[in-house]
This record gives C-alpha cells, sequence and structure tokens, in this order.
C-alpha cells in the first residue's frame, strides 16, 4: 500500500468517484484504486529512529576513523573500513530488492553513504595526504551522488548535497574569505540545487524534491546572512572557484528554463532575484555600521533587508503550499523568524534595551507569524 498526503488523498479519492459516477470504471475497480493508498505523514518516528541511529553509526566510525585506530596497520584500517561500507552497501540493495520497509532501506542506504566519507578520510590518511584538505570532502561528496543516482536513493543524494555544500564553501571562503563570497557561494549553490530539480521534475520527482528543498534552504540562508548589518565586501578579486560555479550555475539554470515547467521557471527566476538582491544588501555599506549607535541609514537598510526576506518567504511558502511541502513552508517561516530576531537584536537592541526590546521583538514575531500564516491559509484556498 502507498502512502500519501492528506490532500493528495482527498483530490485522488475525488477524482476516482468522478470518473465513477461519468461510467468510466465500475464500482470495484474504484475501491481497488483507493485500496492501493492511505493516509499518513511523510516523517514517521520509526523513520526518524532509523535515520539518527544510521547517524550515529557513521558518526561513530568516522570517529574511530580519526582516532587512527593505532593498533591496526594502514592497509588493514582501510580493508576494514572498506568492508563496513560494502557490507552497508550491499546490506540496501537486498533489502531493497526483497521490499524491505522503505525506513529500514533508507537508513541502511544513509549509513553507506556515510561510510564513504569514513573509507574517504582513511585512504587519504593512509596515503600521507592532510586530513583537513577540502578535496577529501569532494571526494565524499562524488562517491555519495554516485551511490545515489545509481541506487535512485534520496538519503545518499542528501549526504552529497550536504558534504558538497560544505566542501564549496571551505573552498571558495579558504581563498578570499568575506562576507560576500559567502552569501554568493550560498545562493550560487541553492540556485544550482533549483536549476537542478527543475531537471528532475519529469523522470525523478523524489530527486527533484530533495535538490529543491536544498536550493529553497541555501538561497534563504544567503538572504539571511546578507540581511546582518557591517558585513565585508573583501579586499580580494573573486576567486576562480566562485566563478566557475557561477558559469556552471548559469547552465542549469537554462537546463531548467528550458525543460521545467511553468513553476519551475518561476522557481528559477525567484532564485536569481534572490543571488542579486542578496549580493546587493551586502554592497549596500551605508557608512560605518556602529553596534551601539546605528543611524538612521542603518535602519532603512535593516528595514530593507527584512523585507527582501520576507518577501523570499512568502515566496518559499507559496511554492511550498502549490507542492504541498510542509518542509518548504517551515523552510520559509524558519528564514522569516530568524532575520526578524537578527535585525532586532543587531539594530534595535542599542535604542531599545532589556525587556522592551524582548517586547518589540515578541510583538514583531507574533504579528509576523499570524500574517505569516494568514498569507499561507488564503495561498491554499486559492489553490
Amino acid at each position: 500500500m502507498n502512502t500519501t498526503t492528506p490532500a493528495r488523498l482527498s483530490w485522488l479519492s475525488g477524482e476516482v468517484r468522478s470518473w465513477q459516477a461519468a461510467g468510466l470504471i465500475a464500482d470495484d475497480q474504484a475501491d481497488a484504486i483507493l485500496a492501493g493508498y492511505a493516509a499518513g505523514r511523510r516523517l514517521s518516528l520509526v523513520r526518524l529512529l532509523l535515520a539518527v541511529g544510521a547517524c550515529f553509526v557513521g558518526i561513530g566510525v568516522l570517529w574511530l576513523v580519526a582516532a587512527n585506530l593505532e593498533s591496526l596497520s594502514p592497509t588493514a584500517r582501510v580493508v576494514l573500513v572498506a568492508t563496513v561500507w560494502l557490507a552497508a552497501l550491499a546490506g540496501g540493495e537486498v533489502l531493497h530488492a526483497r521490499s524491505a520497509p522503505a525506513p529500514v532501506v533508507g537508513a541502511v542506504r544513509l549509513l553507506a553513504a556515510l561510510l564513504v566519507g569514513a573509507l574517504v578520510f582513511q585512504a587519504a590518511q593512509s596515503l600521507q595526504v592532510p586530513a583537513y584538505e577540502p578535496f577529501l570532502l569532494a571526494c565524499w561528496a562524488a562517491a555519495a551522488l554516485v551511490h545515489a543516482y545509481a541506487a535512485g536513493a534520496v538519503t545518499p543524494l542528501l549526504v552529497g548535497v550536504v558534504t558538497g555544500t560544505v566542501y564549496t564553501l571551505w573552498a571558495v571562503l579558504g581563498s578570499a574569505p568575506s562576507e560576500l563570497a559567502l552569501v554568493l557561494t550560498l545562493a550560487t549553490v541553492g540556485l544550482a540545487a533549483v536549476g537542478l530539480a527543475a531537471v528532475h521534475d519529469a523522470r525523478t520527482p523524489e530527486f527533484a524534491r530533495a535538490w529543491r528543498l536544498s536550493g529553497v534552504g541555501l538561497l534563504l540562508l544567503s538572504l539571511v546572512v546578507a540581511a546582518i548589518p557591517g558585513l565585508d565586501l573583501g579586499a580580494d578579486a573573486p576567486p576562480l572557484d566562485l566563478v566557475v560555479g557561477l558559469v556552471a550555475t548559469a547552465l542549469l539554470v537554462g537546463a531548467g528554463l528550458l525543460v521545467g515547467d511553468r513553476l519551475a521557471r518561476a522557481e528559477l527566476l525567484g532564485g536569481l532575484a534572490v543571488l542579486a538582491v542578496g549580493a546587493g544588501l551586502v554592497v549596500w555599506q551605508v557608512g560605518t555600521y556602529a553596534a551601539s549607535d546605528p543611524s538612521s541609514q542603518d535602519v532603512v537598510r535593516a528595514i530593507a533587508g527584512l523585507a527582501a526576506c520576507a518577501t523570499a518567504a512568502v515566496g518559499a511558502a507559496v511554492v511550498g503550499t502549490w507542492r504541498e511541502s510542509t518542509a518548504l513552508v517551515a523552510l520559509a517561516t524558519v528564514a522569516l523568524v530568524a532575520t526578524t530576531a537578527l535585525q532586532a537584536f543587531t539594530v534595535f537592541a542599542p535604542v531599545l534595551t532589556g525587556a522592551w526590546l524582548f517586547l518589540l521583538l515578541g510583538a514583531l514575531l507574533v504579528g509576523v507569524g499570524l500574517g505569516f500564516d494568514r498569507m499561507r491559509r488564503q495561498v491554499a484556498a486559492a489553490l
């Protein structure tokens, strides 16, 4: 039996009953169709526990690798970690072939994606490669992505996205550390992920959901960071890694605009706007920001940053409501709350101290929350 959201099951029931009333299908066929679906939540307690357990096991293996396993030779350490990784890799596919419960298969595949990172670091250690080398994260991300696409598995894809994002940030900021580079990197990786989501929509919707969730989250995070006052532009020119990333992202955006539907194109255009606005907020330096005595221009910039984040959050909530993704709506809410809190403590704290600051922040959060929820309900009703 397939599990789907209550909203989708309600829609399907209405469609099936309308086909039945029109005589397109018989009564027993309608009942058979509906009997194959049940309403449920995507994130069950069992799925959560299995995922957390797999993460703990994977982190434990990584910890053992970091501890160097002095009692074993370098070759024995590599063989041991490789054996455990291969067992998890093969075990996940065997369980999938035997139609094991999806949470169990996902947890074992997640464990394999974490263990391949342990194998990469252990092999690098045996080859005398420094542990603090971002290239190792790139190898980990590539191995996890290959696993994801070879097995059609979402959990290794998530591991690959996280490690790949960390590698990109490390590589870019290691070359030219600045807040502008940080904002541009977050937005670039996020926009590239949204472009990949548009490419995957038609054939692999599960991968599209994972790429879209990651991309929207990174785009919103870039705006939250850009809204912080007093950011540094940096004296160095944009590093080559960032330039290459921008070119690759432009190609992915072009591919998404070509093959994506109308909503996917709107998401890509919104992502481009977020990148441009985020860079503009960082460049918008209104004198030297003074935390103890912000000027009126600083307050205007803070309000502009909050308005930009609110607009992006509303857009993400609309997309989440349209696609029936509670995760996207939750990301939009968290981004809006984080920006409101940051602006309150960085800009208004010198003016309103103590209890007054918390009263203002509480009132802002309540007002923003009520308005945001009302907007989301209106969009849901319109759809």
